[in-house]
């Protein structure tokens, strides 16, 4: 991991020492390409419940469109069926269409914050992890997203594939240093 050099600042008042951490926080956070737009504001944590909510709505949804099917998934990489592609396809479009509008159209989130959209530099690292996510995925029909809507459905034996899951996040953070990124 990079470092930053320190370098002293004669006695700054409070309001700009924290707004020197901030830009210092958000150099080294975006080197990694973590979340750099976290909001500020602070929300009991029944504020969350809203997000178990779509979540839920998602999951329905998901299993409905046949999206979390084992078989649907292999049909795909097999390139047996068009099902998936138009589902990811549509999703591609859709999130691409709100990228620009948001971008274009100064929307801010429902807090009223700025949502900015900051240029990420692309690394072989990215191809890396595509193809290990991909071959997972057609390994076990199963990607992060709907690992839940296939546990819900009451396919149990995807939970081996959700704690492998666990266990990769866990060991990509451990060696993330080493990585090339």
């Amino acid at each position: 991991m990079s470092t930053i050099k320190e370098f002293q600042l004669p006695a700054p008042s409070q309001p700009a020492q924290e707004a020197v951490d901030q830009n210092a926080d958000f150099e080294v956070r975006s080197l990694d390409t973590m979340c750099v737009n976290e909001s500020q504001l602070k929300h009991p944590w029944w504020y969350n419940l809203k997000y178990t909510a779509v979540g839920l709505f998602f999951g329905l949804a998901f299993v409905k469109a046949e999206i979390v099917s084992w078989y649907r998934i292999q049909e795909m990489f097999r390139l047996e069926s068009f099902h998936m592609y138009g589902v990811i396809g549509t999703a591609v479009v859709i999130g691409a269409l709100s990228v620009f509008l948001i971008k274009r159209l100064k929307i801010k989130s429902i807090y009223g914050e700025e949502i900015l959209f900051h240029p990420k530099k692309f690394n072989k690292g990215q191809i890396i992890g595509g193809l290990i996510f991909g071959l997972g995925w057609a390994m076990t029909g199963a990607c992060p997203g709907p690992l839940f809507a296939q546990i819900g459905t009451g396919a149990l034996v995807i939970t081996v594939t959700l704690v492998s899951a666990i266990a990769g996040t866990w060991v990509y953070g451990y060696f993330r240093e080493k990585l090339p990124h």
